[in-house]
């Protein structure tokens, strides 16, 4: 297992991740790494979602969408009319 050394982290957030770990049970070692998988797993569902609307976006740009189709609003209209 790799080892992190992290260094100029103000006294606050070292304060709260202290209390953290006590509120937690947890040694202070393993709240921190608790707190980084979090943040990091968040991150990474933020990144996969931008990158799936990017590529929904694209096929939506590449699709020819037909100027006579009839608006989906008119369409929604018309099926609640019958």
């Amino acid at each position: 297992m790799a080892i992190l050394h992290v260094r100029n982290v103000s006294d606050t957030l070292y304060n709260q991740i202290k209390k953290l770990s006590k509120a937690e049970s947890r040694s202070f070692s393993s709240e921190a790494v608790h707190l980084l998988e979090f943040a990091v797993h968040e991150k990474q569902a933020v990144y996969d979602q931008k990158k799936l609307m990017a590529g929904i976006k694209k096929r939506l740009l590449r699709k020819k969408i037909n100027p006579n189709a009839p608006d989906g609003a008119e369409l929604l209209r018309e099926d609640r009319d019958r």
